[in-house]
């Protein structure tokens, strides 16, 4: 691709051989002799990078940068200058000069500084693009379904992010994110900081289930070189890494206790050590952890610090299990055909009306990364466009109840009563139990396994005096 280069130099003679080189690398060059005509320039031409000398008639090169990085400070300008000093290459710098060359000035390397610069440039674009997308894909729109307790999460989201921007030291509390496995704990996490004032900073996760207690230490603190056996070169930890923005600390509950100790310490003395190191580095973190654990039962065990518990939860989160969601699943199954339909080139894809009941009934104990997987799968076998109820490999809500039931026994003739004959009123109060029990008491799905109203699943349920387990 051909790059533009705004060359504003008033030495006439160097200017021509400047361009005239440029041009057989395939640059397209315009040139201005004073700052005010290059900066007129700007508008009309876009240059992509611009060459500026520091002495020129009127405005100098300094002066000249801070109003181009006034109006695009994306652009990058290679500041050159006959009277090279430390203190005029500081002062460049400093004003946002990408490069700083000094006359007489030698051609081949100014086109590797050129062809630097473009690098630097696609490789901006790029991370500005993925930061972009990454933000859209991971803010509150990620968020998907359309249930009172969706709703009511993002509501809550909203609020913590509102009064965020009220907090005038550029501070934001600990959020605690609950729930089970496969809601989308991270999800939530995504959208707290893309949503929020640190948008533009690192979102730094780790999950504390999936490597060792001993190389987690390593990952969020950091090491010298030389700490331990294995420190061959200095490592920044995570802390460090995530300054200014957040770090997501992910099921949390499976951190070492000892390891505890140490995160407690930072996140209240916003400073944070190296393993290995004598010195102190201040940092500003946002931090937010989630867990699939209750902590409450944790710390009651010993297992977790009531103290690191009490500064985690300054704001709580929890985040509905997919059951509890009403006819999201259905939402997201649709969703999630529409998404990975598009992946794999299979376009126009739909369910049957027993799959459709099949999603309706099924009580996800995985939740909607269980759901998810399930719909990449049927998409993947389906040998027509139509998903059926098999191509879901979900048992029926039939079985599901089977599934529960003791097997008779080999004497048992199960085509006769028993001899003690058998209670009604008993036989419908077991069934009762076993599909709330199924369905984690969820009295509208347990209420659809049985074939019922809700409004008569709750007589039923007052019938027989049933309740929740305490």
């Amino acid at each position: 691709m051909t790059r533009s280069i705004l060359l504003i130099e008033d030495e006439t003679t160097l200017a021509k051989n400047i361009c005239a080189f440029l041009v057989r690398y395939d640059y397209e060059v315009r040139v201005a002799t004073t700052a005010e005509a290059g900066l007129a320039e700007l508008d009309a031409f876009k240059p992509d990078i611009i060459v500026l000398d520091f002495n020129l008639p009127g405005m100098n090169g300094v002066q000249a940068l801070a109003k181009i990085r006034a109006i695009d400070r994306m652009i990058k300008v290679i500041m050159i200058t006959a009277h090279g000093s430390i203190d005029l290459a500081v002062e460049a710098m400093q004003a946002g000069a990408y490069h700083f060359i000094t006359k007489p000035i030698a051609l081949a390397k100014l086109r590797v500084v050129l062809e630097k610069a473009v690098h630097d440039e696609r490789r901006d674009q790029a991370l500005s693009y993925y930061q972009h997308r990454v933000g859209n894909e991971a803010g509150l729109g990620s968020l998907l379904g359309e249930s009172a307790a969706m709703q009511a999460l993002r509501r809550k989201i909203l609020q913590i992010l509102e009064a965020e921007q009220a907090l005038q030291d550029g501070e934001a509390p600990a959020v605690l994110i609950g729930g089970e496995t496969g809601t989308g704990k991270e999800l939530v996490a995504r959208a707290l900081h893309f949503n929020g004032r640190r948008h533009d900073k690192p979102f730094v996760e780790i999950n504390c289930a999936s490597i060792q207690q001993q190389l987690l230490e390593s990952e969020l603190f950091g090491h010298e070189r030389g700490a331990f056996t294995d420190a061959r070169e200095r490592k920044f930890g995570l802390f460090e890494t995530a300054d200014g923005g957040t770090l997501f600390l992910d099921e949390i509950g499976d951190m070492d206790i000892g390891l505890q100790a140490r995160v407690l310490k930072v996140i209240e003395d916003k400073n944070v050590r190296r393993l290995g190191s004598t010195r102190d580095y201040r940092i500003d973190v946002r931090i937010v952890a989630a867990t699939h654990h209750s902590l409450e039962k944790l710390v009651r065990e010993g297992k977790f610090r009531s103290d690191l518990y009490f500064r985690l939860r300054i704001v709580q989160i929890e985040v509905p299990p997919l059951r509890e969601r009403g006819d999201d699943a259905h939402f997201l199954a649709q969703h999630f055909l529409a998404m990975h339909g598009a992946r794999y080139g299979r376009a126009n894809m739909s369910f049957s009306p027993a799959a459709e009941e099949m999603l309706r009934l099924h009580p996800w104990p995985g939740n909607v990364r269980e759901l998810r997987n399930i719909i990449e799968q049927a998409v993947l076998l389906a040998s027509n466009p139509i998903i059926e109820a098999e191509h879901l490999n979900l048992c029926s809500p039939k079985s599901l109840l089977a599934q529960e039931e003791p097997a008779p026994s080999v004497a048992e003739d199960t085509n006769k009563f028993p001899r003690e004959g058998v209670q009604l009123a008993s036989v419908e109060r077991d069934l009762l139990l076993r599909a709330l029990t199924h369905t984690d008491w969820n009295v509208t799905h347990a209420a659809r396994l049985l074939g019922l109203s809700r409004d008569t699943m709750r007589y039923r349920i007052d019938k027989f005096g049933l309740a929740p387990p305490a």
